[in-house]
C-alpha cells in the first residue's frame, strides 16, 4: 500500500476538489445554459470531492476492478450524504435535492450520480493518483510547499468567511466580505461570470435549493433528539457494549476471554463507539423505516466502515488487528459478507430495540449534571486515545527493533512493553 503523508493528503484533496468543482461546474452551466459555480465555498473548489477522493485513495487502494468501482460508489454517497445532512443542521438549506431522480434517499443522494461519482473514483485511485505526485516529483519542492501552504490559509479564510456571512454571526462583516469578495474576483476571473454575493450565488448554483425549518430544542431536557451531546453519550454507549458483545463472541467461538478493547483504559471498541455514533447520526431520521431498509443500509455502510478501519489502522499503526482470510466471501481479510450482514443485524436492533431505550434513560439524566459528564468522558477519551495511540506506535517500533531514545518512547516501553501489549491487543500482527 502507498504510505500518503499529511502533505500527500493536502495536496490531493485540493487538486480533486478544483477538478470536481470543474467538473460540476461544467455540467451546470451546459444544463442551466449559463455560467454556474458550483462549489460549496466561494472559491474554485468542490470540497465534496476533495474529501471523498482523498477517503477512496485512502481506503480503496487495495481494490480492484469491480468491487473498486462498487466501494468508489459507495464512499462517494456517504460523503455526500453526510454532507447534505451537516449542510442542512447549520445553514438550514439543502443545496441540493434528487427527490425527483429514481432510486433515492431522501433527495440527497441517488444511485445514477453515486454511480458516475464512483467511476470518477475507480479513475482516482486506478490511475489518477499516479499521475499527480509524478507531477509533483517534477516541480521544485520550495514552490510546491509555499503554494500548499497558500492553498490552506486561501481555504480557511474562504470557509470562515462563507460561514459567517451566511449566517450572519459576525460582527464586522464588512471585514469578512472584503476578504470574501478578493476571493471572489479570481474566481470570477477563472469562472467567466459569478453571483457577486453568497446568497445569490448558492441560489443559482442550486436552483432548487430550499430553507429547512429549524428546530426549536427543548433545553430543559438533556441531549433531546440527536444534538451533540445524545451522540457523544451513545458514542460511549456504542463503545462499552460493542467491546463486552465482541469479548462474549469470541468466548462463545473461541472458547477463550480475549481482550477486544481499541483503547488501554478500560473495555472500549472504538470502532463499535464511532459506528453507532455515525449510524445514529446519519440515519436518525430513518430510525422508523422498515427493518429492510435499515438492515441493508446497516450491512452496506458497516462493510465500508469495517474496510476503512482495517486500512486506516495498518497505515497508521504498522498493524492488523482482525483479518478475515480464513472466511468464505472476504474481501482481502478485511471485511466478510457473513460480518456485513451482522452490521445490518445491528443497526436494525438498534434502532428498534435499544436506541428507543436508552435515549430515554439519556434524556432523563439532568441538565447540569449531563453536560459536565459529557465533557469529563471526552476530556478522558482524548487522553485515552492519544496514550493508545503512542503505546501502539511503540509497540511498532519495538517490532522493527527501533531504540527508544525519546522520554515518550521510554515511558512507554516501561509502562506498555509487549506483554501487556499483547494482552491488550491479542488479534494485533504485523502484516
Amino acid at each position: 500500500m502507498i504510505q500518503f503523508t499529511g502533505y500527500d493528503l493536502l495536496w490531493l484533496f485540493f487538486i480533486y476538489s478544483f477538478a470536481g468543482w470543474v467538473i460540476e461546474t461544467a455540467a451546470a452551466t451546459f444544463m442551466h445554459r449559463k455560467f454556474s459555480n458550483r462549489g460549496l465555498v466561494n472559491g474554485p473548489l468542490c470540497i465534496l470531492y476533495g474529501v471523498g477522493a482523498v477517503a477512496m485513495s485512502v481506503g480503496l487502494q487495495e481494490l480492484t476492478g469491480l468491487w473498486l468501482f462498487l466501494f468508489a460508489s459507495l464512499y462517494a454517497a456517504v460523503t455526500e450524504f453526510v454532507a447534505g445532512k451537516l449542510i442542512e443542521r447549520f445553514y438550514h438549506k439543502r443545496w441540493w435535492d434528487y427527490s425527483k431522480s429514481k432510486w433515492n434517499l431522501d433527495g440527497y443522494i441517488c444511485l445514477p450520480v453515486s454511480l458516475i461519482k464512483g467511476a470518477l473514483g475507480y479513475v482516482v485511485v486506478k490511475y489518477a493518483n499516479r499521475w499527480v505526485f509524478r507531477l509533483l516529483a517534477i516541480l521544485p519542492q520550495l514552490l510546491v510547499h509555499i503554494v500548499l501552504l497558500v492553498l490552506i490559509g486561501v481555504l480557511v479564510v474562504d470557509v470562515l468567511a462563507s460561514y459567517l456571512l451566511v449566517t450572519g454571526k459576525s460582527r464586522h462583516p464588512e471585514k469578512w466580505l472584503q476578504a470574501n469578495n478578493k476571493i471572489d474576483r479570481f474566481r470570477i476571473r477563472l469562472g467567466n461570470k459569478i453571483a457577486g454575493s453568497i446568497e445569490k450565488r448558492m441560489t443559482k448554483a442550486y436552483p432548487k435549493a430550499s430553507f429547512v425549518e429549524k428546530v426549536t430544542k427543548d433545553k430543559t431536557v438533556f441531549a433531546k433528539g440527536c444534538d451533540f451531546y445524545k451522540i457523544v453519550m451513545l458514542f460511549f454507549v456504542g463503545a462499552f457494549l460493542g467491546d463486552i458483545t465482541e469479548t462474549i463472541f469470541c468466548r462463545i467461538t473461541a472458547g477463550v476471554w480475549m481482550s477486544r478493547s481499541s483503547v488501554v483504559w478500560g473495555p472500549f471498541s472504538i470502532v463499535w463507539g464511532l459506528a453507532i455514533a455515525m449510524v445514529t447520526a446519519m440515519l436518525y431520521k430513518y430510525k422508523d423505516r422498515s427493518d429492510g431498509f435499515l438492515f441493508w443500509t446497516g450491512t452496506f455502510l458497516g462493510g465500508a466502515y469495517e474496510y476503512l478501519c482495517s486500512v486506516f489502522t495498518e497505515l497508521v499503526f504498522g498493524k492488523v488487528f482482525w483479518d478475515y482470510s480464513w472466511m468464505p466471501f472476504n474481501l482481502g481479510g478485511r471485511i466478510n459478507l457473513l460480518y456485513c450482514f451482522f452490521w445490518g443485524i445491528a443497526a436494525v436492533v438498534w434502532f428498534k430495540i435499544l436506541y428507543p431505550k436508552i435515549s430515554g434513560w439519556i434524556e432523563k439524566i439532568p441538565v447540569v449534571i449531563g453536560k459536565t459528564v459529557t465533557w469529563m468522558l471526552i476530556v478522558f477519551m482524548c487522553c485515552n486515545v492519544v496514550v493508545s495511540c503512542m503505546a501502539l506506535i511503540r509497540y511498532d517500533e519495538r517490532g522493527r527493533q527501533v531504540e527508544a531514545t525519546q522520554s515518550w518512547q521510554v515511558y512507554m516501553d516501561e509502562h506498555y512493553d509487549d506483554a501487556k501489549m499483547a494482552h491488550i491487543y491479542p488479534n494485533a500482527k504485523t502484516k
